[in-house]
């Protein structure tokens, strides 16, 4: 089983203290910034415009991914604290993210850039699309060292090892939250099991399967819109199941939110996918 270690972090002074997990997810943003204008100058696109669109999309992906991470994970704190509400940089949501970069997206093309007509539109939309598994993947890496998606207890050989004693105290913690303490074997046994580690799990996930994929399916020319639709495809269903592995996230009807967020972008992706088809054909 993979060791625990608390998040890395270094108090620089007063209350002013560098976490890991914020480096990490600085070091994701530059790189797919950087990937994403290196490849609108190999597509022969504008790259001023791509990093005009790209401060849109990462704002509004950042503030919605947090507003729907709390809204809809962490309703009662929210209510108890409304000014979690305004720390953005702390619980951020994938799909929330999603729906704030497409919100970016519609604001920047509605307000910024009206005159770039739709085909055009979806070629810019691909190109920071094909940069999203590698920087996803160096993002979850910052969730995998700060153990914020932390899953049920399991013996699988791939979750986070609970011999320690304060690997068991934080395990406890989110069960204890979820009012799900009694479900936890007593700590002997503990000690020889583990936790899911789900963004351990998806950067896994990322660097070994989607990576991979979009390189080779970047070997041939494709449709503007392709890798956004691969890539929603591909990580969706994934994201999907690991969900059922989560403790306390709130739950409707059995599935949590970002399962029936899930639901709402495969669908639109696949409705996208047939009109790149039906478009293609008649080309």
């Amino acid at each position: 089983m993979i060791p625990y270690f608390p998040q890395p972090k270094i108090h620089l002074f007063g209350p002013l203290t560098v976490h890991a997990f914020g480096t990490i997810v600085a070091a994701a943003v530059i790189v797919g910034w950087r990937m994403v204008v290196a490849r609108t100058r190999a597509k022969r696109l504008d790259p001023e415009l791509v990093q005009d669109l790209m401060s849109y999309v990462v704002l509004c992906g950042f503030v919605v991914a947090h507003l729907y991470s709390v809204l809809a994970y962490f309703p009662r704190e929210a209510m108890r604290n409304p000014l979690l509400l305004l720390k953005f940089w702390e619980d951020i949501s994938s799909f929330g993210g999603f729906v704030g970069g497409i919100l970016g997206l519609w604001l920047f093309f509605r307000f910024k850039a009206r005159d770039v007509d739709a085909t055009t539109r979806l070629r810019y939309l691909d190109v920071i699309a094909y940069a999203f598994p590698f920087a996803w993947a160096i993002g979850r890496v910052a969730c995998s060292v700060a153990h914020d998606h932390p899953g049920t207890v399991t013996s699988f050989p791939l979750g986070i090892s609970l011999k320690s004693p304060e690997a068991q105290a934080y395990i406890a913690f989110f069960y204890r939250e979820a009012g799900r303490l009694a479900e936890l074997p007593p700590p002997a046994v503990l000690a020889k099991m583990a936790f899911h580690d789900l963004g351990w799990y998806e950067f896994l996930y990322m660097s070994c399967l989607m990576v991979p994929a979009f390189l080779s399916l970047d070997r041939k020319p494709r449709p503007p819109g392709f890798f956004l639709v691969a890539f929603l495809l591909l990580y969706v269903p994934a994201r999907f199941l690991l969900d059922f592995l989560r403790i306390s996230d709130a739950r409707y009807f059995g599935l949590t939110p970002g399962q029936y967020a899930g639901i709402a972008v495969f669908l639109a992706a696949l409705l996208f996918m047939v009109r790149i088809t039906r478009r293609k054909e008649k080309e």
